[in-house]
């Protein structure tokens, strides 16, 4: 995963096509030791918000049932908080 100064990564799809993806937080479980990235499509926003786990060399990772069910905890908890919906009206 290379992140560029735009919070933008890219991604290789199974058909080894490249997607331009933005990043809209990353979250990290201590307990895990695991890392998240929440992104999105660039060329389509108003697609779902995807999220992968992620390590220090770049790779992505799909998520567990497990895991899942926790992420979607964080995204609703980023989503209700009043500073955060700030900051994504300012972009």
């Amino acid at each position: 995963m290379q992140i560029n100064k735009e919070n933008q990564m890219v991604v290789t799809d199974s058909e080894g096509k490249e997607h331009l993806m933005q990043i809209l937080f990353t979250y990290d479980n201590e307990e895990r030791k695991a890392s998240y990235v929440f992104f999105y499509d660039v060329e389509d926003p108003e697609q779902e918000v995807l999220v992968m786990r992620y390590y220090d060399n770049g790779e992505l990772e799909t998520i567990d049932e497990e895991e899942f069910e926790e992420v979607e905890e964080v995204f609703a908890a980023w989503q209700e908080d009043p500073k955060i919906q700030d900051i994504k009206e300012e972009h």
